[in-house]
Formats: structure tokens, sequence, C-alpha cells
């Protein structure tokens, strides 16, 4: 069962997601699971003015995805920062590139899935991942968040991202915020959580027909 974790990070908020969402994932049985990372688009001095081409070295070792290699998955989790409230221009032009696998339905019955980071708690900590459903959707895949039966959703202690659309975090408007325990734990169950459905999907279909 292959497993798929395809991120885009400016400041390293959303690696710092994925890398949580790749160990909940390994921890299912069978659960072969790769991590990618999107092309940038922001040239290098645009990101070495800005801050971010520190932060991006910390991951720069992740290969690059490439759309055709999604065909080849039982389930995808995307990770993207927010970008007024809808998903990173990186990723946007990464899922752009799919139009092929579209038309030969190349991920129709795959699990699909999303975390997200954001500036500030209503930054479009929601509607960016549900925005991003709606590529999912045309593809076929089917959308697993994060139930309530993960209890650090209803975590009234401290400022925390996370919903039942997906694993998400609060960078700051300066992006010095970190990721919190909280917020990596339920990036940890969403991982698990889409890998344990993926898992029964796949089985189920290598049982053989009733009658």
């Amino acid at each position: 069962m292959k497993i798929q974790v395809i991120f885009y990070s400016m400041y390293g908020h959303v690696w710092q997601l994925a890398q949580a969402v790749a160990e909940g994932a390994r921890e299912v049985p069978d659960a072969d699971v790769s991590v990618y990372q999107v092309p940038e688009l922001v040239p290098e001095e645009a990101l070495v003015r800005t801050g971010a081409k520190a932060a991006r070295d910390a991951f720069a070792h992740i290969p690059i995805a490439q759309p055709n290699q999604m065909v080849e998955a039982d389930a995808i989790l995307f990770g993207t920062p927010t970008r007024f409230g809808n998903m990173a221009a990186q990723m946007r032009n990464f899922l752009d590139r799919t139009g092929q696998i579209w038309l030969n339905g190349g991920l129709i019955g795959k699990v699909g899935s999303v975390f997200t980071s954001t500036a500030t708690q209503h930054g479009g900590h929601e509607t960016t991942i549900t925005s991003f459903h709606a590529t999912l959707l045309h593809h076929g895949m089917i959308i697993v968040g994060v139930p309530y039966s993960e209890q650090r959703l209803v975590n009234m202690t401290q400022i925390t991202g996370g919903s039942p659309y997906g694993a998400g975090t609060f960078g700051g408007v300066d992006n010095k915020r970190q990721v919190t325990e909280n917020e990596l734990g339920i990036a940890r169950f969403q991982g698990r959580h889409v890998a344990q459905i993926a898992r029964m999907l796949v089985l189920g279909a290598r049982q053989p027909a009733a009658g």
C-alpha cells in the first residue's frame, strides 16, 4: 500500500506537519510512505530577501514531486500554506499539470486528504482545505479529514490549529510561531487515519467477489 505526502512549504511550518503526517501513516501495517515537495516558483533572491530560503534549506533534500507518480499511490496527503484563503500558487501549479491524469481517470478511487498552515487563526485555515477538496473531487478521489475521535481537536486550553477538514498550524504574521505538539498530534492522527482507510480499501479490493 503506497501513501504519498506531497507538500509545499515556504517557512517550514507545512514541512513540520508533513513529517508528522508521514510518521502517523507509517504506524499502519503495510504502509509504504513517501514524502515529496512541489517545485518552487519564487525566485531565489526573493526567498533570500524574505528569509524563506534558510527555512527551505532544512528540507532541500526532499525530492520534487512529479504529477504522474500520483497514479502509483493508494492515498495522497497534500500540504499547503494558505494564500488569501486558497492553496499556494506552487501547489496550484502542480495540480494544474494533472490534466492528462484527470482525462485518464488516474486518481479515481484514491484517498485524498489535505493539511495547511495560515498566518492567523482566521486567515483561511478551513477555506484553504475545503477549496482544495474541489480539485480532489474532480479527480474522483475519496476525501478523508480528521474525525472528532481525535480529541486534540477540542483542546480549549491553548490556541491550536486543526479542524475536521485536516491538520493545521499558525505561523504568525512574522512566520515565527512554532508548530505545537497538539498540532503535530493532529497531523500524526490524520496520517494514520488516512493510511488505515486506504488499507481497508486496498484489502477490500483484493477480496474475491461474493457469490
